[in-house]
């Protein structure tokens, strides 16, 4: 996988963009940066395709974008002219494909079937896009494909909008969804970037979903935390459970037996995706404790700790289980 679309992973959203109006580029493209989704498919479907991409890459260097609904060479070409970091194609063309390989330009190619998937693999590529994704079979068809082609990654498009693309981004194999519904049409065409911002808010909040996993005390001594979950456990009716360094009272409370992080205690976050969540976090700054990485049997990182302390507590941030 190309660095660019490693990036594009870890945002686990792909915009499509379509402009009439080049001087659209540019407050589109803050306003998406702002709405925390910094990446552009700005399609060639219209004439302003190419200039819009020249200016949000040229104005907007926070962005990462690039081009869509590429049918030919020449496209191509423009998009890298212009600052464009990635094509993405509509279905897949040998042409298209071939030129960018060899002009080291990361290419996402359209494929449906197989033997698109094969070609795409015979350039060396890790990623496809995979279009129209509801009409081929849409989550069934990506788990059917995941078997035979455990190396390819998908960006899965059309079909997919904010009230499903968690079944898509929770399979191991899709890198990023796309679509229309960010940013919504109706919006840029209404130049309402503030909703455009707000829209994107709601759909990073979506992909990360967070929320208090439990919090941690540090009693100090065994005993201490033992009375401590004892009243815990009375006051809100919850079981009171042990493990070797701590006690549980329900999902609400740990109360550790012995010295842990945190001056004060700790703080677990849960997600429901962990990988991009802690991308995110890195991307503001975020360092995480190397020795404080947890996995699961199958060697799964399930909950990692940040270094930095906040108001006297620790921080980890926690896998949800997936249904």
């Amino acid at each position: 996988m190309s660095d660019i679309f490693e990036r594009i992973a870890e945002l686990g959203i792909v915009p499509l963009v379509t402009l009439d109006d080049p001087a659209d580029a540019v407050p589109l493209a803050r306003a998406l940066v702002k709405g925390g989704i910094p990446v552009a498919e700005v399609t060639f479907r219209t004439e302003a395709g190419a200039e819009s991409i020249k200016r949000m890459a040229q104005e907007v260097p926070e962005i990462i974008v690039g081009a869509g609904t590429v049918h030919t060479v020449e496209q191509a070409r423009q998009t890298k002219e212009n600052g464009g970091r990635f094509v993405i194609t509509p279905g897949y063309n040998e042409e298209v494909v071939d030129w960018c390989v060899k002009n080291n330009m990361p290419v996402c190619p359209g494929t449906v079937v197989p033997s698109d998937i094969e070609q795409a693999m015979n350039h060396g590529l890790k990623v496809v896009k995979f279009f129209p994704a509801a009409a081929y079979g849409g989550v069934k068809t990506l788990k059917a494909l995941a078997g035979p082609f455990a190396g390819i990654k998908f960006v899965p498009t059309g079909g997919v909008d904010i009230s499903n693309m968690h079944e898509y981004l929770d399979l191991p194999n899709v890198a990023a969804v796309g679509g229309s519904f960010v940013p919504p049409p109706e919006m840029v065409k209404a130049k309402d970037w503030e909703g455009v911002t707000r829209v994107c808010e709601e759909i990073v909040n979506k992909v990360y979903d967070f929320t208090v996993g439990h919090v941690g005390i540090n009693a100090g001594t065994q005993e201490n935390a033992s009375n401590v979950t004892d009243r815990i456990a009375e006051l809100f009716e919850s079981d009171k459970r042990e493990t070797p360094i701590a006690y549980f009272s329900g999902n609400l409370v740990e109360v550790m037996k012995i010295p842990f992080v945190g001056t004060n205690g700790h703080i677990c976050v849960d997600t429901r995706d962990l990988p991009r969540a802690m991308a995110m976090l890195k991307r503001k700054g975020v360092e995480f404790d190397e020795e404080k990485m947890f996995y699961d049997k199958a060697g799964n990182l399930i909950t990692a700790y940040m270094k930095e302390e906040i108001g006297g507590f620790a921080f980890h941030v926690r896998q949800r289980p997936k249904a």
